[in-house]
């Protein structure tokens, strides 16, 4: 038992009776368990208590000990003052300051179910997939969890994308654009290509979308691959990079892409190009994001885009492949863009003026197809039925934040598990 669960079950209310009597034989009703406080303080705070017909109105304490009271410093603490009940698991000590005060104890041992508490110990102890995989249920996933979970992720990643926002002075087209830079760069390259997307002013991008060649040169000539040309097609990226350099005063930065651990179709060569060929072929980019309405809107944005003709028959500069032919944006790398890249952005400009923002975006996720990764693979394996990006959305970051980090006790599903002795 520790204090985080004594304080759980007091949240929740989940006891075996409500018959409370304190430590002096008193009947205790509680008429309000207050509200968790998170911060400093007392735990619960605007409670109502009653004892012998008075109802007292205050804040509650919980601790394991009685004796907690002292160790934790709270005798003084002006905080501590409207405390009107002292919760305890088991009562050790007499409090002088409280006995003064007229504050009285409630022992919960005898309260708490310990098959309970043995099954939160046990989660704890689990190193598995999840840590309640032994007893977990399928129908024990409460009613609109993929929902409420997909819209906490896009509030976490909106708030990351109002820092971007406030950087560039409400500029969403380059916020787009350093968010699409991430999603094209993979796990892989994401932190260089995003590198590489800040460090570039988007009215750049703007005026050189219409050239391909341009484009592609600034990319490449910003990760340091034209500084020692190979071929003519290099020699002709290195001197339009030259130009641009000179006509737009480029700082002389440079970033470093990483090509191991990644399959040829996926490296940062390919991609950097396909990315280029995005803007090229889509000017005002983020306009047409946000008027889309389908997600096959969205798809069509994409559908024309694929790396320069060189290539066709290359994944790496003057290296020819036996593996030939244009390189398409795929079906599924299209949706990991627009996963990680366009929805989350959509969300953030229209939630503030469109009051059916949320329901909009949950309904292309809804319209997208699942991901499939060891995450979504272990939850398939577990009776869980994921359909669509939204509910693969959720559970992904469900596993991130609450079973990788055993915080079973805040966990939705834990919660019904728990209460199931």
């Amino acid at each position: 038992m520790n204090e985080k669960l004594l304080q759980y079950l007091w949240n929740f209310k989940i006891f075996k009776s409500f018959d409370f009597k304190d430590t002096a034989g008193n009947k205790v009703e509680i008429l309000d368990f207050g509200k968790w406080n998170y911060d400093s303080g007392p735990d619960f705070l605007h409670s109502a208590v009653q004892i012998n017909g008075l109802t007292l109105y205050g804040h509650i304490e919980l601790h394991l000990k009685s004796s907690d009271w002292i160790f934790h410093r709270h005798s003084g603490n002006p905080e501590f003052e409207n405390v009107i009940l002292h919760a305890v698991l088991i009562h050790d000590a007499e409090i002088p300051e409280l006995e003064e005060r007229i504050v009285p104890t409630l022992e919960l041992q005898d309260y708490i179910d310990t098959s309970l508490l043995w099954k939160y110990e046990s989660l704890l102890k689990e190193n598995r997939f999840i840590p309640c995989e032994d007893i977990f249920n399928p129908d024990n996933i409460p009613v609109g969890f993929s929902e409420e979970t997909l819209l906490r992720k896009l509030d976490e990643k909106a708030a990351d994308i109002e820092k971007s926002l406030k950087s560039t002075r409400n500029n969403y087209e380059a916020v787009l654009f350093q968010n699409m830079a991430y999603a094209f760069g993979l796990k892989v390259n994401a932190e260089h290509f995003k590198l590489m997307a800040e460090g570039i002013d988007f009215s750049l991008i703007t005026k050189i979308s219409r050239n391909l060649l341009q484009l592609e040169a600034l990319f490449f000539g910003l990760c340091g691959w034209l500084d020692q040309p190979i071929d003519d097609q290099m020699k002709l990226w290195r001197r339009e990079f030259d130009f641009l350099k000179v006509k737009y005063s480029l700082a002389p930065w440079r970033v470093f892409p990483k090509f191991s651990k990644l399959r040829p179709p996926n490296f940062p060569t390919v991609r950097l190009s396909q990315l280029a060929s995005l803007y090229h072929l889509n000017q005002n980019l983020f306009s047409k994001m946000i008027s889309a309405r389908r997600i096959t809107d969205l798809y069509d944005l994409f559908g024309q885009v694929k790396s320069s003709e060189y290539w066709d028959t290359r994944f790496n500069f003057g290296r020819e492949s036996t593996v030939t032919g244009e390189k398409y944006l795929s079906r599924e790398f299209t949706d990991l863009v627009l996963l990680n890249a366009v929805l989350p952005l959509k969300y953030v400009y229209t939630k503030n003026t469109d009051e059916d923002a949320a329901e909009n975006i949950v309904g292309l996720y809804r319209n997208l197809d699942p991901e499939k990764n060891s995450i979504t693979n272990g939850w398939t394996s577990l009776g869980v039925d994921i359909k669509d990006a939204a509910q693969s959305q959720a559970f992904i970051y469900h596993h991130k934040h609450f079973c990788e980090t055993k915080n079973c006790l805040n966990c939705s599903i834990g919660f019904q598990l728990l209460k199931k002795s």
